[in-house]
């Protein structure tokens, strides 16, 4: 187990399958207990739980960005314009090659991609708590992403899964100083999804810390300089690459996919309209409830972020977990979403795992026995009802 304090370490050997098993195993259980939930709840509905699944919300416009390409768009009678220009290509080109090479439609293939994709998630999830705080923190580090209330969203094709696993493993490779593995799986993280951009700026700060550090400490971080250098260089590249397409293809220049993100009536503007979406629950006494829920949960994560802060955790987790949070609170439509945008900020759950690590096996498997029966039955009514938008 590495010092939390430190930013960086030497690297040290790959970690192995049969180290991680355990978590894997117990992650793969959870899942499955969840799909069990869903096909019973959807039975009773006489719904299909393939379709709920893999055919409804972003993950039909996954599908059409496989299956057509990109230019498709919805004008709304209000004016707004939903351009699939939206949906950032990784998850799209991996379903269209899973069905090329496979019997499969894009939306199987992108249920498919989903669950190795959930799978490599927690390994890599796995990795980062046990190089930190050792292997049973990252066992309870692993099972409570996977008893998260919206966790069924993990085996949805939605592309938060593959999101989260390469981040996680870009975050595993700088702490244990493998800079162009972090670059390359950054970049392939902006080209995941728009919050990318904090796998970006969790490579980029660790780096410039690392350099300066090197101006006092001759011995450095154990990785050369070319080698951090690269990092920062293709990083953004993901990112940069598409969003500099789309405002090509659209004509609107180097923001052009923020005039994309306007026509969903969706940006960043510092958290107000989620603010003033928090405080127009307290207009009535049955709506004043979920206000205070939202506001229990917003302190709840700003908690977390603060002990994380106070545990010294590595400084790329840090810019990592903080950077997701305040894109996630600060996105200014589709508030619905946000428990789902914050799925990535796996490494908020370290202090809760270090906790839990810390109790006896019989007590922790109770509770997170516990949390995952309810994250099955709340996946089930979810998916069967409002779904994640």
């Amino acid at each position: 187990m590495t010092d939390p304090a430190t930013s960086v370490a030497p690297p040290r050997p790959r970690p192995s399958w049969r180290r991680a098993a355990p978590a894997l195993l117990g992650y793969a259980a959870v899942r499955a207990l969840g799909l069990v939930a869903l096909a019973v709840w959807s039975a009773a509905r006489d719904e299909s739980p393939l379709r709920l699944l893999s055919a409804r919300w972003d993950s039909l416009w996954y599908t059409r960005v496989a299956a057509l390409g990109y230019g498709y768009e919805v004008r709304l009678p209000n004016g707004d314009v939903h351009s699939n220009l939206a949906f950032f290509p990784l998850l799209p080109w991996l379903e269209r090659a899973v069905s090329a090479l496979c019997p499969l439609s894009y939306a199987q293939a992108g249920l498919l991609v989903s669950t190795v994709a959930s799978l490599a998630a927690a390994w890599g999830i796995f990795a980062v708590a046990d190089h930190v705080y050792g292997p049973r923190a990252g066992l309870c580090a692993v099972l409570l992403w996977a008893v998260l209330p919206v966790g069924i969203v993990q085996s949805m094709a939605y592309s938060e899964s593959l999101f989260t696993a390469l981040a996680a493993w870009s975050l595993f490779a700088v702490l244990t100083g493998r800079w162009p593995a972090a670059g390359l799986l950054a970049s392939l993280a902006g080209l995941t999804r728009p919050v990318g951009a904090a796998v970006v700026a969790a490579v980029w700060v660790t780096a410039a810390a690392s350099f300066v550090r090197e101006r006092s400490t001759p011995a450095g971080d154990g990785a050369p300089r070319w080698q951090r250098a690269l990092a920062v260089l293709v990083a953004p590249l993901g990112a940069a690459g598409y969003v500099l397409w789309v405002g090509h293809r659209t004509g609107g220049g180097p923001l052009g996919y923020l005039d994309v993100q306007a026509g969903w009536r969706n940006g960043f503007d510092g958290g107000h309209a989620f603010a003033r979406f928090v405080a127009g629950k307290f207009t009535s006494f049955p709506s004043a409830l979920a206000g205070l829920g939202l506001l229990a949960g917003v302190g709840l994560l700003v908690w977390l972020y603060v002990v994380c802060v106070r545990q010294r955790q590595p400084l790329p987790l840090l810019v990592y977990a903080g950077t997701v949070t305040v894109l996630a609170l600060c996105a200014s439509s589709y508030f619905g979403s946000k428990p789902r945008l914050l799925l990535p900020a796996f490494p908020l759950l370290l202090p809760p795992a270090l906790a839990l690590a810390g109790l006896r096996t019989s007590r922790s498997a109770w509770v997170l026995g516990g949390a995952a029966v309810a994250s099955a039955v709340y996946g089930a009514f979810w998916l069967n009802g409002s779904g994640p938008p």
